[in-house]
């Protein structure tokens, strides 16, 4: 965990919806000696960022009985392999199918099966669902197969318990996002069309999936997660500086001055979820997760850039030309059926130059203050960064 300092001036303070209640049968597990005894958590994801940070946490608290599952194969004693989405055979005959929820019981219920396997087949107190395809690229019945019938997997096994398990979903911010500078967002709002990407689209209809689910459920949409660890957001920065494709982008005269964006560090995410296991009566919340203190995002990130010897951008663009050239290249990529990622995306774009913070009051009651204040986070990010390191 970090050690506090006194935060630098880099950042800016900032001054539930409920569901209804649940019925006996989707209350949180209860044993007899429950109270004394370790309560069983299952963390999907367990070989990304997020969800091996979270298991990593888990392991060595002595209050749970945690299991992580993922897609890669690690040497762990509580980690499992196995992959929650359907086969891809089976995904590709639904990629043009216009719901997220039309697989038939018997395509998804292989994993699942498999799932029951744990713990001797004791039941899990709380699952949480961190697995899924982070990525601004991808076709929509990868995104489908990974994020929703992935989803839809872990809710058969949890509903095929008479006692439901807690369902913690990690979600994202991203389900939120638009092309405007969007201030104090609403950070519980409902999701709607059109979204920033297939990415964002695929995880507001897990979330659907997940609130359709017979038990207790809690999703968190973090926005923009960065810390030791991280694979998307600064690498991927990172490396589009290093290859000349990152300009500083000029924000239109009418934009908010500075552009301020929310983050994330992983250590104050992975306590935010620690803390959803067991807080009672926010079953039903749908809550943003940041870390309370919005940034100037692009002199972050240059700072961050000096101090793992990455030369600035050079170039400046304004962000309407920068927007149009990823609507271009996703245009592109498409019709021609070009492998791998474009060099630039819509998605990119909207998350990394358009002023993105959410109102942080719902998180605040439910969850508590940030764990970690965030300009103590990036000052100690910056810190652990030799040269090159932040684009290894």
């Amino acid at each position: 965990m970090l050690r506090h300092r006194a935060p630098r001036p880099l950042v800016r303070p900032r001054a539930r919806r409920e569901g209804a209640p649940h019925r006996a049968r989707g209350a949180i597990v209860s044993e007899p000696g429950a109270a004394e005894a370790q309560r069983r958590v299952l963390v999907t994801g367990a070989s990304g960022f997020v969800g091996g940070a979270l298991l990593a946490r888990l392991r060595h608290d002595p209050r749970y009985d945690a299991l992580g599952i993922g897609r890669r194969a690690l040497d762990l004693p509580d980690y499992r392999s196995l992959d929650l989405a359907p086969p891809r055979d089976v995904t590709s005959r639904a990629e043009n199918r216009s719901s997220a929820g039309n697989m038939t019981p018997r395509e998804t219920a292989g994993a699942a099966e498999l799932l029951r396997g744990l713990w001797g087949g004791a039941a899990p107190h709380v699952i949480v669902h961190a697995a899924a395809r982070s990525s601004p690229w991808g076709t929509k019945a990868e995104f489908e197969r990974e994020n929703v019938e992935a989803t839809r997997t872990v809710l058969r096994y949890a509903e095929t318990f008479e006692v439901r398990p807690r369902i913690v979903l990690v979600s994202t911010a991203s389900v939120l996002y638009t092309a405007t500078d969007q201030v104090d967002a609403v950070g519980d709002a409902p999701a709607r069309a059109p979204f920033a990407g297939g990415y964002a689209a695929s995880k507001a209809a897990a979330e659907e999936v997940v609130r359709g689910y017979d038990g207790p459920w809690v999703i968190l949409r973090p926005r923009a997660v960065f810390g030791a660890g991280d694979t998307a957001l600064f690498p991927r920065l990172a490396a589009a500086a290093q290859a000349g494709r990152l300009p500083r982008i000029r924000p239109p005269r009418h934009a908010p001055r500075p552009l301020l964006s929310d983050l994330v560090h992983i250590d104050t995410l992975v306590e935010y979820l620690v803390r959803a296991l067991e807080t009672p009566g926010i079953e039903g919340a749908t809550m943003t997760v940041t870390g309370g203190q919005p940034v100037d995002l692009q002199a972050t990130v240059f700072r961050l850039f000096e101090r793992a010897g990455i030369p600035e951008p050079v170039r400046t663009l304004p962000r309407g030309a920068v927007l149009a050239a990823a609507t271009i290249l996703e245009t592109v990529w498409r019709l021609a059926r070009r492998p791998g990622e474009p060099p630039l995306t819509r998605y990119s774009v909207v998350a990394y130059a358009f002023a993105k913070t959410f109102d942080g009051e719902p998180l605040r009651r439910m969850l508590g203050e940030p764990a970690v204040p965030l300009a103590h986070a990036i000052d100690e990010f910056a810190r652990s960064l030799g040269p090159t390191r932040l684009g290894s």
